[in-house]
Parts: structure tokens; sequence; C-alpha cells
């Protein structure tokens, strides 16, 4: 038994701090000329706007003066102020040696005008009483949404066929699900149109593994496409932020306006199943970690995760020649064009 205990020891996130890397921290229409409070891995981030551009820094911009200044950190370089730009709607902070930051590194999102341009109805933000590493694990396994979403996103019943498929670089994950004959779930019956009573479903997740930032492409047919970003920004090891951006703007109005809200009902149904997951999952356990065959990229994704971990562990914070994070996923999408 004990050989059996240890190897289940084998995965133990332990909230991984992986570096260099940006963050969305906030919405860029929550950033104005009063500084907001944002945490990524415990680490403060004080945004403002000065004369409209953003700002970051790790201690609010009224709380020294020149006779009195608290330390700098590391990951200010000294200057209490860290790299940040802003892109798609977000404000971007690096997070680790800022003489490592690079505009090159921002993820692509084909479906978002870089300038921000969406409506504020499509931003949402939900809260996560677990880790990064585990709300991202809870999107990948997209078919808990079958049954703890189904009476508004799920569509629960049998399907002709439904194949998990996946690939990855060192630094990012895809996902993608193809579900023939899948049950119209009622959000599409009721705000959608959608009066068929099965669709092909295709869900494509490309995951960038340092930041937890989550760029999802779903695909009905018939019916249309919900396009949207969750960036799960790790607060601590029990608290992530997801400030979620839709673009709905192929969708029906009213499928358009209501679709976001929903976040608000099932980002708490996410949360409920969580909250009390998030301890075990950051302990070791003797209790085996059952798995199916959907679960493979979740377990590919520990896996690269780990790997992560050990290289930033031997102060190797560099980027393979495979990852190239900034790069167009158009195509890997399933989109037929970037917006961009």
């Amino acid at each position: 038994m004990a050989k059996v205990a240890k190897k289940q020891q084998d995965w133990i996130p332990t909230n991984y701090d992986l570096r260099d890397t940006w963050f969305p921290v906030a919405h860029a229409t929550d950033v104005s000329a009063n500084p907001v409070r944002r945490m990524v891995h415990s680490q403060p981030y004080y945004l403002w706007r000065d004369n409209g551009t953003a700002n970051a820094a790790e201690i609010h911009p009224h709380a020294f003066t020149a006779a009195n200044k608290p330390s700098a950190t590391a990951f200010t370089g000294g200057s209490y102020y860290y790299p940040v730009c802003e892109q798609y709607g977000y404000i971007w902070a690096w997070y680790g040696n800022p003489g490592n930051a690079d505009m090159a590194l921002l993820p692509h999102i084909p479906f978002l005008p870089k300038n921000g341009d969406i409506p504020k109805y499509m931003r949402t933000t939900i809260r996560f009483d677990a880790c990064s590493a585990l709300s991202v694990e809870n999107l990948l396994d997209l078919t808990h949404a079958d049954f703890l979403h189904g009476e508004v996103i799920g569509g629960e019943g049998e399907s002709e066929s439904d194949e998990i498929t996946f690939d990855y670089t060192s630094e990012t994950l895809t996902r993608v699900r193809m579900v023939v004959g899948k049950p119209v779930a009622p959000v599409m019956k009721w705000l959608g149109g959608v009066r068929a009573t099965h669709q092909e479903f295709r869900s494509t997740l490309h995951v960038h593994l340092r930041s937890g930032f989550c760029i999802s492409y779903p695909r009905f047919r018939p019916g249309f496409d919900i396009p949207n970003v969750q960036p799960f920004v790790p607060n601590g090891s029990h608290r992530s932020r997801v400030d979620q951006i839709f673009n709905l703007t192929d969708a029906p109005l009213i499928f358009r306006r209501i679709m976001p809200k929903l976040a608000y009902k099932v980002g708490p149904q996410d949360n409920y199943v969580m909250r009390p997951q998030n301890p075990r999952y950051l302990e070791p356990s003797p209790v085996r970690d059952m798995h199916s065959r959907f679960d493979a990229p979740g377990n590919r994704y520990r896996f690269l995760m780990q790997a992560l971990h050990e290289r930033q562990s031997k102060g190797d914070y560099s980027y393979g020649s495979d990852a190239d994070t900034g790069a167009d996923i158009t195509e890997i999408l399933g989109m037929e064009k970037s917006i961009d």
C-alpha cells in the first residue's frame, strides 16, 4: 500500500508559480484614474490610468513619497512598476523578470479586436475558490457541462459520437471535442431560436500553461459560434479570478444580451464542485485518481505543467523553440478568418 500511496503523490501542483508571462489582470473598462488592486500569486498589482495610459505598480501610487519608500521587489526590478500593456480589452501585466517582458509573448485572440472594442455587457467577472490549475482542468473536461450545466448549456442525452483529441507544445495545450447528434442545449432553444432537436458540436480550447489563459471556441450547427476567453488568474493557492470576454456579435440579439449573464449561474455551479476539491487537489492523497478517455487532455496538462515547473525550479524561464505563444491560432480554433 505504501508504494501505491507514494505513486498517487506524483501529482501535487502546489499552486504552480510559473513566471515570465503576461497576465490579463483586469478588464480595460475597469481601470480608471482611481487605482484598483489585483493579485497574481499573492503579488499585489495596483492599476490606474494617467492621461488614459495604463500603469501597474506593486504598491499603491499614493502610498509612498520621496521620504518614505517601501522596498521594491524583483518583480519590478526595483522600480515599483511592472511592464504593462493594453490589448484585446484587457490590461496585461508582466509576472516575472521585467527584463524578459516581450509583447510577442502575448496570446493571439483572433475573435477579439486588438483595440478592445467589445460591448461592456459581453464582459463578466467570476471568482473561484480554487487554484487556477484545478479551474483549468475543470474546463478541459468539457463533459462536465452535460450534467452540471445541463439545464443551461449542457444538452444531456445520448449522441451518435463523441470524440476528444488534443495537441500541445511545451507552452500550450489544445483540446478539441467533436460531438455528432448532441441534443440541443436549452439556451440554444430558448434564446438562440434553434428548432432542431440535435446539433453537431465542435469545441476547441486553447490553453496557455504559464498564465492559465484559456481561449474557447464552441461551434454549434445548426446554431452559431460562442467564442470567449477565460483567463484563470491565480490570486493564491485557493483563489482564482476570471475576467471573461465573449464575442457574440454573430448571435441573435436576445442571445447576445443574455448569454454573458449566464456566467453568473454557470460559474457558481463550477465553484460549488471545485471548492471542496481544492484542498484535496493540493495535498497528497492515497486515493486513486480514476480516469476515462475524456481525461487524456487533463492528464497531458498535468504532465506539461510539471515539466514547466521542474525547468523553472532550475532557473530556466525561457520559451522553447516549439512554443510560439503569439502565433495565429485562427485555423487551430476552426475559425474562417481572424478579425484582426
